[in-house]
């Protein structure tokens, strides 16, 4: 008598050679109806690393020490939610800063006889506090040299301000109290099933409060499994290279860094949450 043919526990899929190409949950396979139990148990974890995400805390200190070994000089602010939990009620707060840290802020206006910054930097906890202790400060360490390497294109640099509870749109009434010409927020991205490190880079040209997504421009999913903070560094160069030529930001400013002309759009799904 022939022994009974067991099927396997797993059926596993017929395109499982394209998941080597993503991080995206594609072909799992199956057990009968349902999924592996490995890769339930993997969602499951993912989903608890995007909740932690969301609620980790910024490293103020590591990351100011970080920025003043850049030679800069870092700011700690607040946004005008009190806490992790109006924070994400209420996404308005987080898109200005409160009383205290703007008087401290404008303390730090030039004076009238000194130029306005071109550039100021924006670090912002948002949706993903360990996307920025992560990706933050390796990102600037790539630009600097950039930004001062050439003396005819050298930028100005004001400090840099680490806003606690920070929203995307804090940078543009960061950058207008500082009369800066270009606003840089680095922030952490609403954490997906897959990237709960993921840093995304919003510039505004002119910044000021009352400026819409369509006036900015975003390069999203900076780490090390997406856009490595150097290869994003270069592409931020040239985007502000080109934003201060034509002295625009948003969708009229194109991405022509890997030599194709695309346009370079607001990423609204992460600027809404962020």
């Amino acid at each position: 008598m022939k022994p009974a043919v067991v099927p396997p526990l797993v059926t596993p899929a017929d395109w499982g050679g394209l998941r080597r190409f993503t991080d995206a949950r594609i072909a799992l396979g199956r057990s009968g109806h349902s999924q592996p139990t490995a890769a339930h148990l993997a969602f499951q974890l993912a989903h608890a690393q995007a909740r932690d995400a969301v609620y980790a805390t910024l490293d103020e200190a590591a990351v100011s020490s970080a920025v003043e070994a850049l030679g800069l000089v870092p700011a700690v602010l607040s946004s005008a939610a009190p806490s992790r939990e109006a924070y994400l009620q209420r996404p308005d707060w987080g898109r200005r800063l409160d009383a205290p840290s703007r008087d401290r802020w404008q303390a730090l206006q030039p004076r009238p006889a000194c130029p306005p910054a071109d550039l100021v930097f924006v670090i912002a906890d948002g949706l993903s506090s360990r996307a920025v202790n992560q990706h933050a400060v390796p990102l600037l360490a790539h630009l600097l040299p950039l930004l001062r390497g050439d003396p005819a294109q050298r930028w100005l640099l004001a400090p840099v301000a680490l806003v606690r509870q920070g929203r995307v749109a804090v940078g543009d009434e960061v950058g207008e109290l500082l009369y800066a010409r270009c606003s840089v927020v680095l922030i952490g991205e609403r954490p997906g099933l897959s990237s709960p490190d993921s840093l995304g880079v919003y510039f505004t040209w002119a910044p000021r409060v009352g400026r819409t997504d369509a006036q900015r421009n975003c390069i999203s999913n900076v780490r090390q499994a997406g856009l490595s903070p150097e290869r994003a560094a270069h592409k931020l160069y040239t985007l502000l290279t080109r934003a201060r030529a034509l002295q625009l930001s948003g969708l009229a400013l194109k991405d022509e860094s890997d030599g194709a002309s695309e346009t370079l759009t607001n990423r609204s799904t992460f600027t809404r949450d962020n």
